[in-house]
C-alpha cells in the first residue's frame, strides 16, 4: 500500500476512534449534541436539579452510584424528578440498567410530583429479558395502557438505552434501538377503560392528561441505575 494511501487510512481509523470515544463518554453531550439542542440532565456527580417527591427538597448525594442515578437510594420516595424544568414535545435518551426481577420506570409530563400515576405516564422499565409475552406491566409497556410489541430487553445487570419520544397525543417508545411501543393517546378516550376493552386505573382519559410536565425516575424497591440522561425539545 502506498506510504500515503497508509497515512489516509490511519488519520480515518483515528477519527473514527475520537468520535466513538466522545459518543461513549458518560454523562456528556458531544459538541454535535449540543449544536442539535440536547440538554444534559445529570452529569454523572452531583444531584443538581434532581429533588424528593414527597418533600421537594434536593435528591442526596448517596442517591449516585458510579456515575449514574439510584433512586432506590433516594430514600421514602417515588419518583424522584429533574425540577428545573417542565417539557412538552420532545425526545429524551438515557441508559439503565435493571437488577434480577426489578421493577421500575421513567415517569413523563408528570404535572403533579406528588400524584405522578394520576398525572403524568410511566414508561415501565422492568427485567422483562426472555419474556415470550409482554403485558402492559413489562419493559416497555406505557404502563397499564399499551404494551411493548416485541421484547428487545437485555439480561438485568448490563446497561440498555432507552428513547422515548413525546410529541401531541403520541408516544414512541425505542429500547436497545428498535421501536417498541407507539401508542397515539387520542384512543383513549374513557376514564379507567383502554381501546382494547381492558381496565386502567388512570381517573382522566389518556387524551386528556397534561401536555406538559417533569420527567423522573421510578423507585419500585429494587436497585435499578440511570445515566446519560438527556433530553431534546420539539419545537
Amino acid at each position: 500500500m502506498p506510504p500515503r494511501l497508509i497515512r489516509i487510512v490511519i488519520l480515518l481509523a483515528l477519527a473514527l476512534t475520537a468520535r466513538v470515544v466522545a459518543r461513549a463518554a458518560d454523562n456528556e453531550l458531544t459538541d454535535g449534541e449540543k449544536q442539535d439542542g440536547w440538554i444534559l440532565l445529570f452529569d454523572g456527580k452531583t444531584p443538581d436539579g434532581w429533588v424528593h417527591d414527597k418533600t421537594g427538597q434536593p435528591i442526596p448525594a448517596a442517591a449516585i452510584e458510579d456515575g449514574a442515578i439510584n433512586p432506590k437510594k433516594v430514600g421514602k420516595a417515588y419518583v424522584p424528578y429533574y425540577a428545573k424544568q417542565k417539557f412538552e414535545n420532545f425526545t429524551l435518551s438515557l441508559n439503565f440498567k435493571v437488577t434480577k426481577g426489578c421493577n421500575s420506570g421513567v415517569f413523563i409530563r408528570v404535572a403533579d410530583p406528588k400524584n405522578p400515576v394520576q398525572s403524568g405516564f410511566e414508561i415501565q422499565v422492568m427485567d422483562s429479558h426472555g419474556k415470550e409475552k409482554l403485558g402492559k406491566h413489562e419493559m416497555g409497556a406505557v404502563y397499564d395502557a399499551q404494551a411493548a410489541a416485541k421484547n428487545a430487553s437485555k439480561p438485568a445487570g448490563e446497561w440498555q438505552h432507552l428513547e422515548i419520544t413525546a410529541k401531541g397525543n403520541t408516544f414512541t417508545v425505542r429500547l436497545n434501538g428498535e421501536l417498541v411501543n407507539e401508542a397515539d393517546l387520542n384512543q383513549w378516550t374513557e376514564a379507567g377503560k383502554n381501546p382494547d376493552g381492558s381496565k386502567n386505573k388512570f381517573k382522566t382519559p389518556l387524551k386528556d392528561m397534561a401536555k406538559s410536565g417533569y420527567i423522573g425516575m421510578q423507585d419500585h424497591g429494587q436497585d435499578a441505575w440511570y445515566k446519560n440522561i438527556k433530553v431534546r425539545e420539539i419545537k
